[in-house]
């Protein structure tokens, strides 16, 4: 990592702004033509460290960086999705709303991830802005109440199924209902709450 790039990294993962804003005035294409391991991009260090501050600045500067992946396929809304960093989705959804639609390494957009996560308040920002990649399915034809039900996260499929109550009845490719896929893990408290939710949605 050159010296430039060094200093550029700390100042982003310290919440350095003024050297951050200094480096950059000296150097003003640096911010496009850096980049730190997996690819990644100013934003994406700055958010995966909670430095709000920094990718605040870093959006100013170059709006464009909010819609670049890294080799993970990461998006900065993945990123700040899985780190719980719910003011920096909310801005991240302002600037580049269709990366809520993307996908990660792992096949997962960011509702996806925000449900495996149970991260309510981040899920129900996300399904303000498009409920559309909510209802798009994960690998097997599991959709993203499966996936409530898999990692066991009841707030969030409760969430999710005031929003998508047509999906409670879905098979995935193996003919699994959430009622069956909860059975089958062993899984009590969720599978009482998905057969309370499952006979409620389908009355």
């Amino acid at each position: 990592m050159a010296a430039a790039e060094k200093k550029l990294y700390d100042a982003a993962t310290k919440g350095d702004l003024a050297t951050l804003q200094q480096l950059l005035r000296q150097d003003p294409h640096l911010l496009d033509a850096v980049s730190f391991p997996y690819s990644r991009n100013l934003l994406h260090i700055a958010i995966t460290h909670g430095q709000v501050r920094i990718a605040e600045e870093v959006l100013k500067m170059n709006p464009r960086l909010a819609r670049i992946l890294d080799s993970q396929k990461l998006s900065p809304l993945h990123i700040a999705v899985e780190e719980g960093r719910l003011e920096m989705v909310k801005r991240l959804l302002s600037v580049a709303p269709q990366t809520c639609w993307w996908r990660d390494g792992h096949d997962m957009n960011p509702v996806h991830v925000a449900a495996m996560d149970g991260n309510v308040e981040i899920l129900e920002e996300l399904l303000q802005q498009d409920l559309f990649p909510a209802m798009e399915r994960l690998g097997r034809g599991q959709t993203v109440l499966h996936l409530c039900v898999k990692h066991r996260q009841l707030r969030a499929l409760k969430v999710l199924t005031q929003k998508l109550g047509e999906l409670v009845c879905a098979r995935d490719d193996d003919g699994e209902t959430l009622l069956h896929l909860a059975v089958r893990c062993n899984q009590l408290e969720v599978s009482i709450q998905t057969f309370v939710l499952f006979n409620v949605l389908i009355i």
